[in-house]
Formats: C-alpha cells, structure tokens, sequence
C-alpha cells in the first residue's frame, strides 16, 4: 500500500476501524527498514501521524519502535509524533510504562524538551502541518 492508497482508504484522522490494519503497516514498514528491504515512501511518516491524530497512549511506543528501526527513519520521523495527547500526556504514559523502550522514549522526549524542541508545540499546530505535508489543506 502507497502512502496515497492509505490517505484515501484511512483518512486523517482515521476511523477506530482503521487503526488495526494502519498498525500493520507501521509495524511492517520498521520491520522493512530494520532488514534493509525497500519500503513505501511516507507511509510511516502516515502511519504514524494517523495514529498520531487519535492521540492514543498505546500507540505512543509503536511510533518509537518505528522511529528506532534505523537511523533513517529515526531522523525521518519526529518526536513531536509521540505526542499527539501533548507531551506531558506523553511523558506521563511513558513513566508509568515498564521497559528499555519506555524509558528510552522518555528520555528522548525529555533530552528533546530541554534542547528547546517542543517549545511552541501543539498537537493541532502538527497535524496541521502534516495535513499541508500530505496535501489535505
């Protein structure tokens, strides 16, 4: 599936009915990208900011699993992408979490933070912004 055929099928925001089905792929395009196979151009990006728009605490580490499936990728999608309830609800949902992949995502979300990168953030202002990026707007 193309990043197109997703926007068409899904939307953004997607419906709850989507999310299963845009999680398989987001899980198969990190896979893709850890086993050096060729993947869709922006579909993680859209997996992720679809699951981003529905601002879902359980999704928050499946963005991160993308977002360390290689270096790539981890520049190609932003932090901002774990926030999509806010970064407090963000950082909270990843203190109470147990696991190497929590705390590390905490700990980018906090690194990110002091450095000034959230400054001015909202979720509305960055799905805005990436409903310009996929031509929505």
């Amino acid at each position: 599936m193309t990043a197109g055929e997703s926007l068409q099928q899904f939307g953004l925001p997607p419906s709850d009915e989507a999310l299963p089905r845009i999680r398989e792929l987001l899980a198969a395009e990190a896979e893709a990208e850890r086993c050096g196979r060729p993947r869709e151009e922006d579909l993680a990006l859209l997996c992720c900011v679809q699951l981003f728009s529905r601002a879902l605490p359980e999704d928050i580490l499946r963005i991160w699993d993308a977002k360390c499936a290689s270096v790539d990728l981890g520049d190609y999608l932003d932090a901002d992408l774990l926030c999509g309830g806010g970064l407090d609800a963000a950082k909270k949902f990843l203190a109470a979490s147990s696991g190497a992949a929590a705390a590390a995502a905490l700990a980018h979300l906090v690194g990110r933070e002091k450095l000034g990168h959230f400054d001015g953030f909202s979720p509305d202002g960055s799905l805005r912004n990436y409903r310009r990026y996929f031509k929505l707007e």
